[in-house]
């Protein structure tokens, strides 16, 4: 997606839903090292979730969003003033090669074309350095995703899809080249809208795919809003509500090569 794109809707609105997720993330980081004092790079740092969480714990944190507007917000955000935010690709940052001693992302690299991204997560990293980031994993069913393919097809073939880092075996298969001891952690995030009503209000109004999406196929909008609708409805809970569960991932692992700066 684009900045324009992930500038529709209310991204924050969406990273409230997940900043849980954010906290696992830091969390399996700083078991691989301790963060204070650590160089951390926030890689598709969206409103700043997991940023501003290793910045709490002493991290020298640097930001890198491709979407300014992002940034802005989690720059206004309690302890914001304490990272460095920057408006880049991730996957094309222009930082200083092997200046970070932690690489993290939440929901975030998943996005972006692997092949490039991991070759700028390597370069960004230190040797013995660690990379902590979640992913999506494919279930049965996907109430976000299922009505766009029911409406419009499948999307077309780009070589990867972000879900794809939910498979562990694809996953340690990209990594394996530049890193070591890769490890896969499987959780399951529980989504609940308080009602109808509010599940749909965050595909129009606040998902940023969602809403993109919408205005990319306007002779489709009310198809897909109805798709919508009735997969939402499909998981109707006891409350009036609208709750679902979606499994998803968070990997790790340690950058190849000598700590003391010399390849492996």
């Amino acid at each position: 997606m684009t900045s324009t794109s992930w500038s529709a809707g209310r991204y924050e609105a969406v990273a409230e839903r997940i900043a849980t997720i954010a906290a696992e993330v830091v969390d399996v980081a700083a078991r691989r090292r301790p963060l204070k004092d650590a160089a951390l790079i926030d890689l598709a740092c969206g409103t700043g979730n997991a940023a501003l969480i290793a910045a709490a714990r002493g991290a020298h944190v640097t930001g890198v969003d491709i979407t300014p507007e992002l940034m802005a917000i989690g720059a206004a955000r309690d302890g914001g003033t304490g990272v460095t935010w920057v408006a880049a690709d991730a996957s094309a940052t222009g930082l200083p090669e092997q200046s970070f001693d932690v690489v993290v992302s939440n929901m975030g690299i998943i996005f972006v074309e692997p092949t490039a991204q991991i070759a700028e997560v390597t370069r960004l990293l230190r040797p013995g350095g660690t990379l902590a980031f979640s992913t999506w994993v494919r279930g049965e069913t996907n109430p976000f995703f299922d009505p766009i393919v029911s409406v419009l097809g499948a999307p077309p073939d780009a070589g990867y899809t972000p879900d794809q880092w939910g498979r562990p075996d694809l996953a340690a298969a990209r990594l394996d080249a530049d890193f070591d001891d890769v490890a896969f952690e499987s959780g399951v995030h529980a989504w609940h809208f308080d009602s109808h009503e509010a599940a749909m209000r965050f595909i129009t109004d606040e998902s940023p795919m969602h809403v993109a999406a919408l205005a990319r196929v306007p002779t489709a909008r009310q198809a897909l809003l109805a798709a919508f609708a009735e997969a939402m409805a499909g998981h109707a809970d006891q409350r009036g509500g609208v709750s679902f569960d979606a499994p998803y991932a968070v990997i790790s692992a340690v950058r190849s090569g000598d700590p003391d700066g010399h390849r492996a």
